[in-house]
Protein backbone atom coordinates (compact mmCIF):
# COMPACT_ATOMS: atom_id res chain seq x y z
CA UNK A 1 0.00 0.00 0.00
CA UNK A 2 3.05 2.22 -0.27
CA UNK A 3 4.46 4.31 -3.06
CA UNK A 4 8.25 4.28 -2.84
CA UNK A 5 9.99 7.56 -3.64
CA UNK A 6 13.11 9.58 -2.96
CA UNK A 7 13.85 13.27 -2.46
CA UNK A 8 16.99 15.33 -1.92
CA UNK A 9 17.71 17.27 1.26
CA UNK A 10 19.54 20.59 1.50
CA UNK A 11 22.92 18.82 1.79
CA UNK A 12 22.36 16.96 -1.49
CA UNK A 13 21.71 13.57 0.12
CA UNK A 14 19.03 11.36 -1.41
CA UNK A 15 16.50 10.35 1.24
CA UNK A 16 14.32 7.25 0.97
CA UNK A 17 10.60 7.51 1.66
CA UNK A 18 7.31 5.65 1.41
CA UNK A 19 4.05 7.43 0.74
CA UNK A 20 1.11 5.56 2.28
CA UNK A 21 -2.12 6.29 0.42
CA UNK A 22 -5.81 5.42 0.93
CA UNK A 23 -7.35 2.71 -1.24
CA UNK A 24 -8.50 5.18 -3.90
CA UNK A 25 -5.18 7.05 -3.92
CA UNK A 26 -6.94 10.33 -3.10
CA UNK A 27 -6.09 11.55 0.43
CA UNK A 28 -8.17 14.26 2.01
CA UNK A 29 -5.04 15.46 3.84
CA UNK A 30 -1.35 14.60 4.08
CA UNK A 31 0.91 13.94 7.06
CA UNK A 32 4.67 13.49 7.55
CA UNK A 33 6.01 10.94 10.04
CA UNK A 34 9.44 11.40 11.69
CA UNK A 35 10.87 8.21 13.21
CA UNK A 36 12.79 7.82 16.46
CA UNK A 37 16.54 8.22 17.03
CA UNK A 38 18.51 5.60 15.00
CA UNK A 39 15.24 3.93 13.91
CA UNK A 40 13.82 3.88 10.38
CA UNK A 41 10.62 4.51 8.47
CA UNK A 42 9.99 0.75 8.39
CA UNK A 43 9.68 0.30 12.16
CA UNK A 44 6.47 -1.68 12.68
CA UNK A 45 4.91 1.06 14.84
CA UNK A 46 5.54 3.66 12.12
CA UNK A 47 3.97 1.44 9.46
CA UNK A 48 0.95 0.55 11.62
CA UNK A 49 0.25 4.16 12.60
CA UNK A 50 0.58 5.29 8.97
CA UNK A 51 -1.83 2.64 7.71
CA UNK A 52 -4.33 3.40 10.46
CA UNK A 53 -4.30 7.00 9.24
CA UNK A 54 -4.92 5.99 5.61
CA UNK A 55 -8.20 4.40 6.73
CA UNK A 56 -9.30 7.95 7.55
CA UNK A 57 -8.17 9.11 4.09
CA UNK A 58 -4.94 10.67 5.38
CA UNK A 59 -1.88 10.09 3.19
CA UNK A 60 1.34 9.65 5.17
CA UNK A 61 4.93 10.26 4.06
CA UNK A 62 7.32 8.24 6.23
CA UNK A 63 11.01 8.69 5.44
CA UNK A 64 14.46 7.74 6.70
CA UNK A 65 16.59 10.52 8.16
CA UNK A 66 20.03 11.04 6.59
CA UNK A 67 22.33 8.06 7.10
CA UNK A 68 19.60 5.77 8.41
CA UNK A 69 17.51 3.06 6.78
CA UNK A 70 17.78 3.38 3.02
CA UNK A 71 18.72 7.06 2.96
CA UNK A 72 22.12 8.26 1.75
CA UNK A 73 24.65 10.18 3.80
CA UNK A 74 26.63 9.37 6.95
CA UNK A 75 24.85 9.11 10.28
CA UNK A 76 27.91 10.38 12.17
CA UNK A 77 27.69 13.68 10.28
CA UNK A 78 24.06 14.25 11.28
CA UNK A 79 22.55 15.89 14.34
CA UNK A 80 19.26 17.23 15.66
CA UNK A 81 19.46 20.29 13.43
CA UNK A 82 20.01 18.16 10.34
CA UNK A 83 16.96 16.09 11.27
CA UNK A 84 14.93 19.28 11.40
CA UNK A 85 16.32 20.26 7.99
CA UNK A 86 15.38 16.82 6.59
CA UNK A 87 11.82 17.35 7.81
CA UNK A 88 11.63 20.75 6.13
CA UNK A 89 12.97 19.19 2.90
CA UNK A 90 10.27 16.50 3.11
CA UNK A 91 7.62 19.19 3.62
CA UNK A 92 8.85 21.23 0.66
CA UNK A 93 8.92 18.12 -1.57
CA UNK A 94 5.34 17.21 -0.62
CA UNK A 95 4.20 20.79 -1.13
CA UNK A 96 5.80 20.83 -4.59
CA UNK A 97 4.95 17.33 -5.84
CA UNK A 98 1.65 16.55 -4.05
CA UNK A 99 0.10 18.88 -1.49
CA UNK A 100 1.42 20.66 1.57
CA UNK A 101 1.05 18.36 4.62
CA UNK A 102 -1.34 19.65 7.25
CA UNK A 103 -0.25 17.14 9.93
CA UNK A 104 3.25 16.34 11.18
CA UNK A 105 3.93 13.43 13.54
CA UNK A 106 7.13 12.56 15.39
CA UNK A 107 8.16 9.59 17.53
CA UNK A 108 10.72 10.01 20.35
CA UNK A 109 13.50 12.39 19.19
CA UNK A 110 11.50 12.65 15.96
CA UNK A 111 8.78 14.20 18.13
CA UNK A 112 11.15 16.89 19.34
CA UNK A 113 12.24 17.42 15.72
CA UNK A 114 8.67 17.97 14.48
CA UNK A 115 8.11 20.58 17.18
CA UNK A 116 11.19 22.45 16.00
CA UNK A 117 10.50 21.97 12.28
CA UNK A 118 6.81 22.89 12.39
CA UNK A 119 7.62 26.57 12.85
CA UNK A 120 8.96 26.52 9.26
CA UNK A 121 5.84 24.81 7.88
CA UNK A 122 3.16 27.45 7.41
CA UNK A 123 0.46 25.06 6.19
CA UNK A 124 0.84 22.50 8.98
CA UNK A 125 -2.18 22.82 11.23
CA UNK A 126 -1.67 19.90 13.63
CA UNK A 127 1.44 18.55 15.39
CA UNK A 128 1.64 15.15 17.12
CA UNK A 129 4.40 13.86 19.41
CA UNK A 130 4.71 10.24 20.56
CA UNK A 131 7.02 9.49 23.49
CA UNK A 132 8.96 12.68 22.80
CA UNK A 133 11.61 14.20 25.09
CA UNK A 134 11.02 17.75 26.31
CA UNK A 135 14.70 18.46 25.67
CA UNK A 136 16.61 16.93 22.70
CA UNK A 137 19.72 16.41 24.87
CA UNK A 138 17.74 13.68 26.64
CA UNK A 139 19.06 11.15 24.10
CA UNK A 140 22.55 11.47 25.65
CA UNK A 141 21.63 8.73 28.09
CA UNK A 142 21.64 6.22 25.21
CA UNK A 143 25.42 6.50 25.00
CA UNK A 144 26.34 8.08 28.34
CA UNK A 145 29.02 5.42 29.01
CA UNK A 146 30.92 6.71 25.97
CA UNK A 147 30.50 10.44 26.64
CA UNK A 148 34.01 10.90 28.04
CA UNK A 149 35.55 9.06 25.10
CA UNK A 150 33.54 11.15 22.64
CA UNK A 151 34.70 14.37 24.31
CA UNK A 152 38.33 13.24 24.49
CA UNK A 153 38.63 11.79 20.98
CA UNK A 154 35.90 13.74 19.21
CA UNK A 155 34.00 10.57 18.31
CA UNK A 156 33.28 7.00 19.38
CA UNK A 157 31.42 3.94 18.17
CA UNK A 158 28.51 3.23 20.50
CA UNK A 159 25.87 0.51 20.66
CA UNK A 160 22.28 1.75 20.41
CA UNK A 161 19.54 -0.87 20.34
CA UNK A 162 22.16 -3.56 19.72
CA UNK A 163 23.54 -1.81 16.62
CA UNK A 164 26.86 0.08 16.30
CA UNK A 165 26.75 3.79 15.44
CA UNK A 166 29.58 6.31 15.19
CA UNK A 167 28.74 9.37 17.27
CA UNK A 168 30.71 12.61 16.98
CA UNK A 169 30.98 15.39 19.55
CA UNK A 170 29.15 17.75 17.19
CA UNK A 171 25.95 15.73 17.76
CA UNK A 172 26.13 16.31 21.52
CA UNK A 173 26.89 20.02 21.09
CA UNK A 174 24.00 20.41 18.67
CA UNK A 175 21.57 18.63 21.01
CA UNK A 176 22.50 21.02 23.80
CA UNK A 177 21.95 24.20 21.78
CA UNK A 178 18.40 23.28 20.73
CA UNK A 179 15.94 24.26 23.43
CA UNK A 180 12.25 23.52 22.86
CA UNK A 181 11.28 25.90 25.68
CA UNK A 182 11.76 28.77 23.25
CA UNK A 183 9.66 27.10 20.55
CA UNK A 184 6.61 25.74 22.39
CA UNK A 185 4.97 29.05 23.42
CA UNK A 186 4.96 30.26 19.81
CA UNK A 187 3.97 26.97 18.15
CA UNK A 188 0.62 28.41 17.01
CA UNK A 189 -0.66 25.00 15.92
CA UNK A 190 -2.88 22.36 17.48
CA UNK A 191 -0.74 19.98 19.53
CA UNK A 192 -1.40 16.37 20.53
CA UNK A 193 1.00 14.76 23.02
CA UNK A 194 0.93 10.96 23.33
CA UNK A 195 3.02 9.16 25.94
CA UNK A 196 3.05 5.95 27.95
CA UNK A 197 3.31 6.18 31.75
CA UNK A 198 5.39 2.99 31.54
CA UNK A 199 7.91 4.44 29.04
CA UNK A 200 11.33 3.46 30.41
CA UNK A 201 13.34 5.31 27.72
CA UNK A 202 11.70 8.75 27.81
CA UNK A 203 9.88 9.24 31.10
CA UNK A 204 6.29 10.48 30.98
CA UNK A 205 7.36 13.61 32.88
CA UNK A 206 8.59 14.87 29.51
CA UNK A 207 5.01 14.91 28.25
CA UNK A 208 4.00 17.13 31.15
CA UNK A 209 6.81 19.58 30.39
CA UNK A 210 5.82 19.79 26.72
CA UNK A 211 2.15 20.22 27.63
CA UNK A 212 2.84 22.98 30.15
CA UNK A 213 5.16 24.79 27.74
CA UNK A 214 2.69 24.91 24.86
CA UNK A 215 -0.33 27.13 24.42
CA UNK A 216 -3.84 25.89 23.60
CA UNK A 217 -5.19 24.10 21.66
CA UNK A 218 -3.29 21.17 23.16
CA UNK A 219 -4.31 17.64 24.10
CA UNK A 220 -2.80 14.63 25.88
CA UNK A 221 -3.61 10.96 25.26
CA UNK A 222 -2.06 8.29 27.45
CA UNK A 223 -0.65 5.17 25.81
CA UNK A 224 -1.08 3.20 29.00
CA UNK A 225 0.78 -0.12 29.01
CA UNK A 226 2.82 0.59 25.88
CA UNK A 227 6.61 0.52 25.70
CA UNK A 228 8.66 3.30 24.14
CA UNK A 229 8.76 1.75 20.66
CA UNK A 230 5.06 0.81 20.67
CA UNK A 231 6.20 -2.71 19.77
CA UNK A 232 2.76 -4.23 20.39
CA UNK A 233 0.57 -3.98 17.30
CA UNK A 234 -2.47 -3.03 19.38
CA UNK A 235 -0.65 0.00 20.83
CA UNK A 236 0.49 1.43 17.49
CA UNK A 237 -2.89 0.81 15.82
CA UNK A 238 -4.61 2.54 18.76
CA UNK A 239 -2.25 5.50 18.42
CA UNK A 240 -3.01 5.80 14.71
CA UNK A 241 -6.77 5.71 15.25
CA UNK A 242 -6.59 8.32 18.02
CA UNK A 243 -4.45 10.65 15.90
CA UNK A 244 -6.94 10.41 13.03
CA UNK A 245 -9.91 11.09 15.32
CA UNK A 246 -8.17 14.04 17.00
CA UNK A 247 -7.03 15.54 13.69
CA UNK A 248 -10.61 15.75 12.41
CA UNK A 249 -11.14 18.79 14.65
CA UNK A 250 -8.24 20.70 13.09
CA UNK A 251 -7.94 19.34 9.54
CA UNK A 252 -10.72 19.18 6.96
CA UNK A 253 -11.37 15.47 6.30
CA UNK A 254 -14.81 15.76 4.70
CA UNK A 255 -15.32 13.89 1.44
CA UNK A 256 -15.95 16.26 -1.47
CA UNK A 257 -18.80 14.63 -3.39
CA UNK A 258 -17.25 15.46 -6.75
CA UNK A 259 -13.99 13.66 -5.89
CA UNK A 260 -15.20 10.39 -4.40
CA UNK A 261 -13.01 7.33 -4.86
CA UNK A 262 -14.45 5.90 -8.05
CA UNK A 263 -17.58 5.54 -10.12
CA UNK A 264 -17.84 2.08 -8.56
CA UNK A 265 -19.36 1.26 -5.19
CA UNK A 266 -16.20 -0.21 -3.69
CA UNK A 267 -12.47 0.25 -4.24
CA UNK A 268 -10.07 -2.34 -2.81
CA UNK A 269 -6.29 -2.10 -2.84
CA UNK A 270 -3.58 -4.56 -1.73
CA UNK A 271 0.12 -3.65 -1.88
CA UNK A 272 3.28 -5.76 -1.77
CA UNK A 273 3.47 -6.22 2.00
CA UNK A 274 1.34 -9.25 2.84
CA UNK A 275 -2.45 -9.43 2.78
CA UNK A 276 -3.32 -6.15 4.52
CA UNK A 277 -5.86 -4.52 2.22
CA UNK A 278 -7.46 -1.09 2.15
CA UNK A 279 -11.18 -0.97 1.41
CA UNK A 280 -13.18 2.10 0.44
CA UNK A 281 -16.93 1.48 0.37
CA UNK A 282 -18.79 4.65 -0.52
CA UNK A 283 -17.78 7.23 2.08
CA UNK A 284 -16.39 4.60 4.46
CA UNK A 285 -12.86 3.21 4.73
CA UNK A 286 -11.43 0.24 6.65
CA UNK A 287 -8.84 -2.53 6.47
CA UNK A 288 -9.25 -6.17 5.51
CA UNK A 289 -6.66 -8.84 6.25
CA UNK A 290 -6.04 -12.51 6.99
CA UNK A 291 -5.29 -14.15 10.36
CA UNK A 292 -1.67 -14.43 11.47
CA UNK A 293 -2.01 -18.22 11.26
CA UNK A 294 -2.09 -18.01 7.45
CA UNK A 295 0.47 -15.24 7.01
CA UNK A 296 -1.64 -12.13 7.57
CA UNK A 297 -1.35 -9.39 10.21
CA UNK A 298 -4.96 -9.66 11.45
CA UNK A 299 -5.51 -5.92 11.02
CA UNK A 300 -9.05 -6.31 9.72
CA UNK A 301 -11.80 -8.80 8.85
CA UNK A 302 -11.11 -11.54 6.31
CA UNK A 303 -12.84 -11.57 2.91
CA UNK A 304 -15.24 -14.26 4.11
CA UNK A 305 -15.88 -12.30 7.31
CA UNK A 306 -16.94 -9.39 5.10
CA UNK A 307 -19.11 -11.64 2.95
CA UNK A 308 -21.13 -13.08 5.81
CA UNK A 309 -21.15 -9.69 7.57
CA UNK A 310 -22.97 -8.37 4.51
CA UNK A 311 -25.50 -11.16 4.85
CA UNK A 312 -25.90 -10.49 8.56
CA UNK A 313 -26.34 -6.75 8.10
CA UNK A 314 -28.88 -7.25 5.31
CA UNK A 315 -30.78 -9.81 7.41
CA UNK A 316 -31.08 -7.59 10.47
CA UNK A 317 -31.99 -4.50 8.41
CA UNK A 318 -34.67 -6.42 6.50
CA UNK A 319 -36.25 -7.69 9.73
CA UNK A 320 -36.13 -4.20 11.20
CA UNK A 321 -37.86 -2.78 8.15
CA UNK A 322 -40.54 -5.51 8.09
CA UNK A 323 -41.28 -5.24 11.83
CA UNK A 324 -41.54 -1.44 11.61
CA UNK A 325 -43.96 -1.67 8.70
CA UNK A 326 -46.10 -4.17 10.62
CA UNK A 327 -45.73 -2.12 13.83
CA UNK A 328 -44.54 -5.20 15.69
CA UNK A 329 -42.71 -4.72 19.03
CA UNK A 330 -39.29 -5.84 17.79
CA UNK A 331 -36.67 -4.20 20.01
CA UNK A 332 -33.48 -5.70 18.67
CA UNK A 333 -32.14 -8.15 16.09
CA UNK A 334 -28.84 -9.98 16.53
CA UNK A 335 -27.60 -12.27 13.77
CA UNK A 336 -24.89 -14.84 14.50
CA UNK A 337 -23.10 -16.22 11.43
CA UNK A 338 -20.41 -18.79 10.72
CA UNK A 339 -18.65 -19.73 7.52
CA UNK A 340 -17.19 -23.24 7.63
CA UNK A 341 -14.68 -23.21 4.79
CA UNK A 342 -11.00 -23.13 5.81
CA UNK A 343 -8.78 -20.24 4.66
CA UNK A 344 -5.98 -22.57 3.48
CA UNK A 345 -8.32 -24.24 1.00
CA UNK A 346 -9.83 -21.10 -0.49
CA UNK A 347 -8.11 -21.35 -3.87
CA UNK A 348 -7.65 -25.10 -4.27
CA UNK A 349 -10.64 -25.32 -6.60
CA UNK A 350 -11.05 -21.67 -7.57
CA UNK A 351 -10.73 -22.44 -11.29
CA UNK A 352 -13.37 -25.20 -11.26
CA UNK A 353 -16.99 -24.51 -12.17
CA UNK A 354 -18.33 -26.10 -8.99
CA UNK A 355 -16.34 -23.83 -6.69
CA UNK A 356 -18.69 -22.47 -3.98
CA UNK A 357 -18.97 -21.48 -0.35
CA UNK A 358 -19.37 -24.70 1.59
CA UNK A 359 -21.75 -23.58 4.32
CA UNK A 360 -23.07 -20.50 6.10
CA UNK A 361 -24.93 -21.05 9.35
CA UNK A 362 -27.14 -18.23 10.57
CA UNK A 363 -28.80 -17.94 13.97
CA UNK A 364 -31.20 -15.05 14.58
CA UNK A 365 -31.85 -13.63 18.04
CA UNK A 366 -35.04 -11.54 18.39
CA UNK A 367 -35.76 -9.35 21.40
CA UNK A 368 -39.17 -7.87 22.05
CA UNK A 369 -42.71 -8.81 23.07
CA UNK A 370 -43.33 -10.95 19.97
CA UNK A 371 -45.69 -13.91 19.79
CA UNK A 372 -44.77 -17.25 18.20
CA UNK A 373 -46.41 -16.43 14.85
CA UNK A 374 -44.58 -13.14 14.58
CA UNK A 375 -41.24 -14.82 15.35
CA UNK A 376 -41.92 -17.55 12.79
CA UNK A 377 -42.79 -14.97 10.15
CA UNK A 378 -39.62 -12.97 10.81
CA UNK A 379 -37.52 -16.10 10.30
CA UNK A 380 -39.24 -16.60 6.94
CA UNK A 381 -38.57 -12.97 6.02
CA UNK A 382 -34.88 -13.44 6.83
CA UNK A 383 -34.56 -15.69 3.76
CA UNK A 384 -36.00 -12.90 1.61
CA UNK A 385 -33.33 -10.32 2.38
CA UNK A 386 -31.64 -9.09 -0.85
CA UNK A 387 -28.15 -10.40 -0.01
CA UNK A 388 -29.59 -13.82 0.86
CA UNK A 389 -31.28 -13.92 -2.53
CA UNK A 390 -28.10 -12.79 -4.27
CA UNK A 391 -26.08 -15.58 -2.67
CA UNK A 392 -28.65 -18.16 -3.85
CA UNK A 393 -28.88 -16.78 -7.39
CA UNK A 394 -26.42 -17.42 -10.17
CA UNK A 395 -24.00 -14.51 -10.06
CA UNK A 396 -22.30 -13.09 -13.12
CA UNK A 397 -18.93 -11.47 -12.41
CA UNK A 398 -17.17 -9.68 -15.26
CA UNK A 399 -13.46 -8.89 -14.89
CA UNK A 400 -11.29 -6.64 -17.03
CA UNK A 401 -8.05 -4.70 -16.69
CA UNK A 402 -8.50 -1.04 -15.77
CA UNK A 403 -6.44 1.21 -17.99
Amino acid sequence: NSKKLTFTNNQGNELSASLELPADGKPLAYAIFAHCFTCSKDLSAVVNISRALTVSQIGVLRFDFTGLGQSKGKFEDTNFSSNVDDLVSAYEMMKSEYEAPSIIIGHSLGGAAVLAASTSMSEVQAVVTIGAPADPVHVEHLFEESLNKIKEQGEATVSIGGRPFKVKEQLINDLKKNDLKNILPDLNKALLIMHSPQDMIVEVANARQIYEGAMHPKSFITLDGADHLLSKKADSMYAGKMIATWAERYVNLEHPKETLASNKQVVVRTGDDGFTTQVRAGDHSFLADEPESVGGKNLGPTPYDLLIAGLGACTSMTLRMYADRKKWPLEEVTVHLEHSKEHAKDCETCEKDNSKIDKISREIELKGDLDDEQRKKLIEIADKCPVHKTLHNEISITTKLKS
